[in-house]
């Protein structure tokens, strides 16, 4: 006679379920960054090993090793061709390694994984229904999802599993704040939701110990007809002498587990951190004894409403103006020593040139500058300028990210041009490290979740944002469709206008104008003038795509000293400017080498052929 359904065990009896795999990999010698699913293959007696240990410290789930053994994750490691192989395996790997008494879960972990919720939804119902069809063929009693963020990957999940199988669905949400997923539900919305869906369980692991695993369950509402697990970690993860490690103390993992089974747990194991010690006191004060009734709470935590905000733009901002008249903006980039004074100075110039917004880069050429962040307040607050800052994506991590952004909406600054950035080896600190957590895309897309009054880590906030967030278009490229395509994803990702890339011929803006003039949003074409002959080589034959005419080249070439090749240089972007002005509303002006007289001389050019062609009208 075979051992009863795993689902009706837990509605009458307590089960201990194992704890972490990997980290206890980990304190074994295996390497951090190393594909640990692939020792099924490889060392299968080590895994065998960790399966053994919590099963004789009294564990009777048994959770495979196959958390990250889907295809996206494989991939990185060149295994995308073992997907079944390393699934299969470790189903029969963790069956031999216990008694018969032991239930096997099939653990299919968040593909996601914690990076930016933007994927493509197809894709991933794929690399489900082949993990969880390899698990269900090597014969699980069940299947796991664990240490998921967002409800919408969770319920793509279960949609593509469930019907696969009749055998118990248990689904674990990971919080990054107690009683909430990152994509802003409350775990009582998503207990729901999973409900609807036909799981058979539903609980929370990882991220957070057993003392906020409790607070996350004691503000939800679980629906009556579906059993309760958790997973929680030994604590949070910190450093410890210099090394990251988790707080690990077995005996206070058994005293929370009497507080956790009085929210009704039925299933509780252990994860990150955790180890056969853990499970050992936990399976010693469990034995024998029967899941407490599930007690909701009365007053379960709903959702509160975004506050309205608090105050309102004075100003329209320069994609309000640039649908009705020419507006005009002018990068100017900050300065790389103390003093700021030049910096104010010519920045006081433009505005008095008739700039509608002054940007500036975020370390333009990974090179270290003054932060625009601050120098964008100076000007806002002290000179009555629109700064327009460039946020790039090399410097900061999701958590540097928001609080620069979260600085930014405090001092009203709320016009950004979201970036990729250059790579720090090309700059002057080639030590340095380029981030790189999100691509623009994404960082667009995030910030337009600020926008929602949802945080990135799917907090509401007391406020929404406002931010007018632009996007950069590259031209100098070998096929402008391609480049357009990628411009329209942009869009989609939610960017409010677009700032080209400098364009040095007259045919290269008619060929832009004609490629971009179906977006929906404006775009602002980008003129940079020529410093010198010099100049004119290098962008010529060192910047990839750019190609100045043989014509320009001589001009520039026959420049006797610096000031007579910027003059010329002026006199070369005017004509461009006649081309562009004729085709585009918006015109971005690209300063070179804090060069502000030469934006000057540009700015009240456009002023003069708008007037003119104004009059002409008339």
């Amino acid at each position: 006679m075979g051992k009863p359904n795993l689902i009706e065990r837990l509605r009458s009896e307590l089960l201990v379920g194992d704890g972490a795999m990997t980290t206890y990999l980990y304190q074994q010698g295996v390497s951090i960054g190393d594909c640990t699913e692939e020792l099924v293959l490889s060392d299968p007696k080590l895994v065998a090993g960790v399966h053994q240990a919590y099963y004789e410290a009294g564990a009777r789930v048994i959770e495979t090793h196959t958390y990250g053994a889907n295809r996206e994750r494989l991939t990185r490691y060149g295994l995308e061709g073992k997907v079944t192989r390393l699934n299969r395996e470790a189903v029969r790997l963790a069956r031999e390694s216990v008694g018969d008494d032991a239930y096997i879960l099939g653990s299919i972990g968040s593909i996601c994984a914690g990076r930016v919720p933007a994927y493509d939804e197809e894709e991933y119902r794929d690399m489900y229904e082949e993990q969880a069809t390899a698990l269900l063929h090597a014969g699980v009693d069940g299947i796991l999802l664990e240490t998921f963020l967002d409800v919408k990957e969770m319920l793509l999940a279960v949609e593509v599993i469930r019907p696969l199988t009749k055998l118990p669905l248990l689904a674990q949400f990971s919080m990054l704040e107690v009683g909430r997923t990152r994509d802003a539900f409350s775990i009582s919305t998503a207990f729901q939701l999973l409900a609807e869906r036909g799981v058979d369980g539903v609980g929370l692991n990882c991220r957070l110990g057993p003392m906020e695993l409790l607070r996350g369950l004691e503000k939800t509402v679980v629906p009556e007809q579906l059993v309760i697990t958790a997973f929680p970690n030994a604590s949070r993860l910190g450093i410890t002498d210099g090394e990251l490690a988790y707080k690990s103390n077995p005996a206070y993992f058994e005293q929370t587990a009497e507080l956790l089974l009085e929210q009704g747990v039925s299933l509780l194991g252990g994860c990150c951190g955790t180890t056969p010690e853990h499970i050992r006191l936990l399976a010693q004060s469990l034995k024998g004894r029967k899941p407490v009734p599930r007690r909701n709470p009365q007053k379960p935590e709903t959702a509160q409403p975004v506050a309205v905000e608090i105050t309102e733009r004075v100003k329209p901002t320069v994609v309000e103006k640039v649908r009705h008249k020419r507006t005009i903006v002018c990068e100017f980039d900050t300065p790389k020593d103390l003093d700021i004074s030049a910096f104010l100075h010519g920045a006081s110039r433009l505005h008095q040139a008739g700039v509608d917004a002054i940007t500036m880069a975020d370390n333009s050429l990974a090179t270290a500058r003054m932060s625009n962040l601050a120098l964008g307040a100076i000007l806002k607050e002290k000179m009555g300028i629109e700064p327009l800052v460039h946020v790039a994506c090399r410097d900061r991590n999701l958590l540097g990210q928001q609080s620069h952004l979260m600085g930014l909406h405090a001092l009203g600054i709320d016009q950004i041009l979201v970036i990729t950035g250059d790579p720090t080896r090309m700059g002057d600190l080639p030590g340095a490290s380029s981030i790189y957590d999100v691509t623009s895309f994404e960082l667009i897309r995030m910030v337009k979740q600020l926008n929602e009054g949802i945080s990135f880590a799917g907090r509401q906030l007391k406020q929404k944002a406002r931010f007018v967030v632009g996007a950069a278009f590259n031209p100098h490229v070998r096929q402008l469709d391609a480049a357009v395509r990628r411009l329209e994803k942009k869009v989609e990702a939610g960017a409010d206008f677009i700032m080209t890339q400098p364009v040095y011929d007259a045919q290269g803006i008619i060929d832009v104008h004609e490629a971009t003039k179906h977006i929906p949003i404006p775009i602002f074409i980008g003129i940079m003038p020529l410093t010198g002959y010099r100049n004119a080589l290098f962008l010529h034959n060192e910047v990839p795509g750019i190609k100045i005419s043989p014509e320009v080249l001589k001009r520039m070439e026959q420049q006797p000293d610096k000031a007579a090749g910027r003059r010329e240089g002026v006199a070369v972007a005017k004509e461009l400017l006649e081309v562009a002005l004729s085709r585009f509303n918006g015109i971005y002006l690209i300063t070179p080498f804090s060069y502000w007289q030469m934006s000057e001389e540009l700015i009240r050019f456009i002023h003069q052929y708008d007037s003119q062609h104004i009059a002409l009208r008339a």
